[in-house]
C-alpha cells in the first residue's frame, strides 16, 4: 500500500504542476470510470452546447456525418476523469473509416503498422510501444487474433485486419490505467464496442456495395456489407455482415542478412577452439581477391576488402490475393433498469500470397572449410571483383565473377477464423445501486502454410549497382535470367502451423452511488473477473516428405524433370524497374500450380509429423478483483474530479511443451508458474471553467510477455539462418510506473486545443541473451536446417557446429518521456461555402532511455526503439451532401536492435508517411456516393543499416525491403433505408 500511496501523491503533485499551463490543452483524452456503453444519440449536440464559454454562447448547431463522429468523441473525452479518445460511428453500422486501425491513427500518441501485403491497418501501437503493449477488448472482454504472416509467432498482440469497420459502432482508447481496466497493456487498453438494436430505435436497414481497385496489381476486387436492426417494444435484434476481396501487389529490393565486409565475413569456419565470429552461420562471404581477373581499379585491396556488399541482394515481388468475411449479430432486451444482450461475431480471412524473389547470394560465397569446392558448383573460393567502386557509404558495388544467383518461388496461404460471443446483463437495484455481468467465449484459429522452390545460377558474371535507384538497383548479367535450361540444382522447402487462441471470460461489477446532490458525487466500483486463456502452436515440415514421395505423375521431385516446368517469366507479371531498365523485371520461375497441384506441398505437409521441439500448449488463468471510488465536488469555482483504485490480478500458468531426449528425440514436459501484482491507479480531472480541463493521473500497470518466450523448447526461426531460441518458463512480466497530466482547452463548439506530458518507466525488460552451442548439445534432427544453406553441400551438419541460442531473460529498464498536443476544430466561423472546413491534428514526441548500441571503436550510440517524432493531420469539408476528407499520417524511424554483429552496423525501420482520403456525395437517404482511397503517395517503406563512424546516408544506402505496395482505391455507394 506504500507504493499505492506513492503513486496517489505524485497524482496531486502533478495536478498542482499542470495548473500552471496556460490554456492550451492536451488531447491525451479523458477516461471515465464507469463501464463503456453505447454514445448516445444526441451526444454531439450536448457537447456544442457544453464546450460554448460565456463568450460565446449561442444556438445549438446540428451537425451530422463526420463532423458529428468527431463531436461525440470530445464529448466522451471531456466526461472523462483519466485519458481517453474514442472514435464513433456516424451512425449505426457506418464507421467513419474503411478500417478501424485506419480511424485510431487520427488519436495522438497512436501509430499503425500497415500489412504491407494487403495495404490495410493491421497493429496499433500506443505512444510508441509495440502492439504487444497493448490489450484489445471487444465489449471489456479481453481476445486475441492473428492473421497473415504473423501465424505462427505467438504473441500476444491483436490484429485488427481480422474484422470489417462495419462490425463496430465505437472504439475507446485509454492511455492511463483504470482499476476495472483488464491489466496486461503497458501502452494502453483498446475496447472495440460492437452495435446493439437499442443503439438507434426502430427499424435501420443500412448498406455498401463498392469496388477495390490497387493500382500495382491493376485488379479489381468487390466489398459489400449490409446490416439490419429492428427493435420491438422491449425487444431488438440486429444482424450485419460484410465482405471484400483485394487483389494487391507489392515489388522492390531486399538485402536479407544485412550487409558485411569481407574482412569480416572471411573469418574462420566457428568451432569450439576457433575464432569467436558473432555472425551466424557456417561461413559469410569471401571475395577472390588473389584471382588473376581480379581488378581493384583506383582502389586498394584494403578498401575493397573493408567496403560493404549485401550478404544477399534481390529482386522481390509479390501478389496478395484477401478475402474477408465478417458477420456480427445481437439480441437485446431493455427497460427502464434492465438491460440484457447476446452479441456474437464472426470473421474468417484468407490471404494468398504469391513471392518471387531473383537476386545474387554474397553469403555462403567461402570454400566450405575442410574442402576445395564452392558451395553448390566449382573450385574457385570466393566472388571476384572485375570492375567494382565504392560509394561516399563505403558500400562496394559494379561487376563480380563467380557469382551465385538464387531465384525463389515461394506459396504462402493463410487464413483465420474468428469467433466470439458474449451475454451480458446490467440491471439497475436501485437508483443508487448497479449491478453488471458478462462472460464470453472466443476462439480464433489461424492456420499458416508456405511452399517453396529454389534454384540457381552458378559461376557467372552479374554486375550489381544500387546508384542508380537505391529501391531498384541494376541486377544484370549477360547470362539469360528467363531461361530455364540455364539454371540447376533445384531445392523445395515446405511448411505449415496452426495457431489457436481461446479466451473464456467472466466479469462481475456492482456500481454504488453514495452521494449524488448534483454538485457533488461519491461512488464506488467493485468487481472482479476471471481470464482462463490457452494457446497452442503446431508447426510442421514436409520438406523432406516432399523430396522424396512418389507424385501422382510418377516419379519424385529429385528424380523428374523440375525445370520443365519452370516459366521463363514472373508468374504475376512483369516486375516494375522504378526507370532503371537494369532490375531485373523478368526471370524464370514456378507456378503455383506446380508447387501446390504437382508437388502437393500441403500433401507433405499434413503427412509429416508435428515438429515437436516447436509445438506447445500455453494455459493462463488470471483471478482479479478490483476497487474503484470516484467523486466530484465543487473547488475554486470550478469542479473536480476523481478515481482512486486498486487492482489485484494473480496469474498461474501451465505449459506443455517437448524437451530433447538427444538424438533428435523429444519428450513431453509440464512446467507451472505464476506471479501476483497489485496494481494501484488514480486520476484527477479539474474543470477549471465550462472550456477549460486539467487532468493528471499517475498508476501501474504490466505487460505480459510473447508465449513463444515462455513456453518454446528449442524453435528453429528459419532452417536457413544457424540459430535457434529457447523458451524461459520463468520470465516474468514487464512492470510499468507511469504518470501522465494534460490540458485541454474547448475553445468553441466541436473545437479542442490540448497538451500533454507522460512517462512510463518500465522494470524487468526482456532480454535475448546468446550464446553459440555445438548443434549435437541441441538434440536437433539433420533436417532441422537446411544445411546447404549453412554452407554443407553433402546435406551433413558437423556436431560441433555452433548454432547460436538465445534465450529471453528480465534483464534492464527502459524510460519513456513524452509530449502529446492536439488541435481540432470547425470553420464555422468563415463566410460560405468555406465554413464547411475543418482540422483534426496531432503530434506526439517522445525520447527514450534504455538500450545503447557499441561499436567495435567503443562509440556508443543510443537506440530508440519507438518513433521520437510522430503526427496525424486531417482536413475535411463538409456542407450539405458533399465531404471531403484527406489525412496524413506520419511516424519517425525506429532502431530494431542495439546488438552488434561485428558489422557496426545499426539497423532502422525508415520513416514513414501514409496519405489516405474519403470523397462522398449524399444523394438522399437510401444513396450516398463514396470514393476511398488508402496510400495515394505510394509510400516506399524500408529498413536501412548505418555505420556510426561513416557517413550516415539516412536511408538512401544500404537499404533493405524497400518496397512500395500501390495505391488501394474504392469506388461505390452506401446508404440507409
Amino acid at each position: 500500500m506504500g507504493k499505492f500511496n506513492s503513486l496517489c501523491g505524485a497524482s496531486v503533485i502533478a495536478l498542482s504542476a499542470v495548473t500552471g499551463f496556460a490554456p492550451a490543452a492536451a488531447q491525451t483524452a479523458a477516461v471515465g470510470s464507469s463501464e463503456p456503453g453505447p454514445a448516445p444519440a444526441a451526444s454531439a449536440n450536448d457537447q456544442v452546447a457544453d464546450t460554448e464559454n460565456s463568450d460565446n454562447q449561442g444556438g445549438d448547431i446540428v451537425v451530422t456525418g463526420f463532423r458529428e463522429s468527431l463531436a461525440q468523441g470530445l464529448a466522451l473525452k471531456k466526461e472523462a476523469i483519466g485519458l481517453r479518445d474514442s472514435i464513433v460511428a456516424e451512425d449505426i453500422g457506418k464507421f467513419p473509416e474503411a478500417n478501424v486501425a485506419d480511424s485510431l491513427q487520427r488519436i495522438p500518441g497512436i501509430i499503425l503498422t500497415r500489412d504491407g501485403a494487403s495495404n490495410e491497418g493491421q497493429r496499433i501501437s500506443i505512444r510508441g510501444l509495440g502492439p504487444e503493449f497493448t490489450v484489445t477488448t471487444i465489449n471489456m472482454a479481453p481476445v486475441r487474433t492473428t492473421s497473415s504472416f504473423d501465424i505462427g509467432g505467438s504473441s500476444r498482440s491483436f490484429n485488427y485486419d481480422v474484422f470489417p469497420s462495419e462490425l463496430f459502432g465505437r472504439v475507446d482508447v485509454y492511455k492511463t490505467p483504470l482499476a476495472h481496466l483488464e491489466e496486461g497493456g503497458i501502452g494502453g487498453n483498446i475496447d472495440l464496442q460492437t452495435p446493439r438494436p437499442f443503439d438507434s430505435n426502430g427499424r435501420v436497414i443500412r448498406y455498401t456495395a463498392q469496388a477495390n481497385y490497387n493500382t500495382q496489381s491493376k485488379e479489381w476486387g468487390p466489398r459489400g456489407s449490409l446490416l439490419l436492426s429492428d427493435t420491438f417494444g422491449n425487444f431488438g435484434a440486429l444482424f450485419g455482415v460484410a465482405y471484400s476481396r483485394t487483389v494487391n501487389e507489392r515489388s522492390g529490393f531486399q538485402a536479407p542478412g544485412g550487409f558485411n565486409t569481407s574482412a569480416i565475413g572471411s573469418r574462420g569456419y566457428r568451432t569450439p577452439a576457433g575464432q569467436p565470429r558473432p555472425l551466424v552461420g557456417a561461413y559469410e562471404f569471401e571475395l577472390d581477391l588473389d584471382n588473376p581477373r581480379a581488378n581493384f581499379g583506383d582502389l586498394t585491396r584494403s578498401q575493397v576488402e573493408n567496403a560493404y556488399l549485401p550478404r544477399l541482394y534481390r529482386a522481390f515481388a509479390s501478389n496478395n490475393e484477401r478475402e474477408r468475411l465478417g458477420m456480427v449479430g445481437s439480441l437485446q432486451y431493455k427497460t427502464d433498469r434492465l438491460d440484457l444482450s447476446v452479441d456474437g461475431i464472426y470473421s474468417r480471412l484468407t490471404d494468398q500470397t504469391d513471392e518471387f524473389t531473383f537476386g545474387v547470394a554474397v553469403r555462403n560465397s567461402r570454400t566450405v572449410p575442410g574442402t576445395t569446392n564452392l558451395p553448390g558448383r566449382g573450385t574457385n573460393s570466393g566472388i571476384i571483383p572485375l570492375n567494382v567502386k565504392i560509394d561516399e557509404f563505403n558500400n562496394l558495388y559494379g561487376t563480380f565473377g563467380n557469382t551465385t544467383i538464387l531465384t525463389e518461388s515461394f506459396f504462402r496461404d493463410f487464413k483465420t477464423t474468428f469467433k466470439y460471443g458474449i451475454a451480458r446483463g446490467a440491471y439497475d437495484i436501485s437508483d443508487n445501486l448497479k449491478f453488471s455481468a458478462q462472460g464470453s467465449l472466443s476462439e480464433s484459429r489461424g492456420r499458416s502454410s508456405g511452399n517453396r522452390v529454389l534454384s540457381a545460377l552458378y559461376g557467372i558474371e552479374t554486375t550489381f549497382d544500387p546508384t542508380e535507384n537505391v529501391s531498384y538497383p541494376t541486377i544484370s548479367s549477360p547470362v539469360s535470367f528467363t531461361d530455364p535450361l540455364n539454371f540447376a540444382d533445384p531445392t523445395i522447402a515446405f511448411g505449415s502451423a496452426v495457431e489457436t487462441d481461446k479466451q473464456h471470460t467472466a466479469r462481475a461489477v456492482l456500481d454504488w452511488t453514495l452521494l449524488d446532490d448534483g454538485d457533488r458525487l461519491f461512488e464506488i466500483k467493485l468487481g472482479g473477473s476471471y481470464v482462463s486463456s490457452t494457446k497452442q502452436i503446431s508447426r510442421r515440415d514436409g520438406s523432406s516428405i516432399g523430396a522424396t514421395r512418389t507424385l501422382p505423375g510418377g516419379g519424385t521431385f529429385r528424380t523428374m524433370d523440375v525445370f520443365g516446368y519452370m516459366d521463363p517469366f514472373v508468374q504475376s507479371g512483369a516486375l516494375q524497374d522504378g526507370g532503371n531498365p537494369g532490375f531485373p523485371s523478368q526471370f524464370a520461375t514456378f507456378s503455383r500450380d506446380f508447387v501446390m497441384n504437382t508437388l502437393d506441398a500441403n500433401g507433405a505437409n499434413a503427412a509429416a509429423p508435428p515438429l515437436l521441439n516447436g509445438s506447445f500448449k500455453a494455459a493462463e488463468a488470471v483471478s482479479t478483483g478490483f476497487f474503484e471510488a470516484s467523486f466530484k465536488t465543487p473547488l475554486f469555482g470550478g469542479e473536480l474530479r476523481g478515481n482512486v483504485g486498486m487492482r489485484y490480478s494473480d496469474t498461474r500458468t501451465t505449459i506443455n511443451n517437448y524437451v530433447s531426449a538427444g538424438a533428435g528425440q523429444f519428450v513431453p514436459a509440464e512446467r507451472k508458474g505464476g506471479y501476483d501484482n497489485w496494481l494501484p491507479a488514480a486520476s484527477l480531472a479539474f474543470d477549471l471553467t465550462r472550456s477549460i480541463t486539467l487532468r493528471t493521473s499517475a498508476g501501474r500497470t504490466i505487460t505480459r510477455n510473447a508465449l513463444s518466450t515462455i513456453a518454446g523448447s528449442t524453435v528453429v526461426p528459419n532452417v536457413f539462418s544457424g540459430q535457434v531460441t529457447v523458451g524461459n518458463p520463468d520470465l516474468l512480466p514487464q512492470i510499468a510506473d507511469q504518470y501522465d497530466a494534460a490540458a485541454e482547452w474547448y475553445f468553441a463548439p466541436g473545437a479542442l486545443i490540448s497538451v500533454g506530458v507522460f512517462q512510463k518507466n518500465i522494470k524487468n525488460r526482456p532480454f535475448a541473451s546468446q550464446e553459440y552451442v555445438p548443434f549435437s548439445s541441441l538434440g536437433l534432427p539433420q533436417n532441422a536446417f537446411n544445411a546447404l544453406s549453412l554452407g554443407f553441400p553433402d546435406g551433413v551438419i558437423p556436431p560441433d557446429f555452433q548454432i547460436r541460442r538465445t534465450i529471453t531473460i528480465n534483464q534492464g529498464e527502459l524510460n519513456l518521456k513524452g509530449l502529446e498536443a492536439a488541435y481540432q476544430q470547425n470553420f464555422t466561423f468563415l463566410p460560405e461555402p468555406f465554413d464547411g472546413l475543418g482540422v483534426t491534428a496531432s503530434l506526439t514526441l517522445i525520447d527514450q532511455d534504455g538500450g545503447d548500441f557499441v561499436t567495435t571503436a567503443g562509440t556508443i550510440v543510443p537506440i530508440s526503439f519507438v518513433p521520437k517524432k510522430s503526427y496525424s493531420l486531417t482536413g475535411f469539408y463538409e456542407k450539405g451532401p458533399f465531404t471531403l476528407r484527406a489525412s496524413y499520417n506520419y511516424r519517425g524511424k525506429t532502431g530494431t536492435s542495439f546488438e552488434n554483429l561485428g558489422n557496426d552496423l545499426i539497423t532502422y525501420v525508415a520513416p514513414q508517411g501514409y496519405l489516405d482520403g474519403t470523397i462522398s456525395y449524399q444523394l438522399n437517404d437510401l444513396i450516398e456516393i463514396r470514393i476511398d482511397a488508402l496510400n495515394i503517395l505510394n509510400e516506399n517503406t524500408y529498413l536501412y543499416f548505418e555505420n556510426p563512424e561513416q557517413s550516415k546516408g539516412n536511408g538512401q544506402s544500404r537499404r533493405d525491403s524497400s518496397f512500395y505496395n500501390g495505391t488501394t482505391v474504392s469506388f461505390g455507394v452506401r446508404g440507409k433505408f
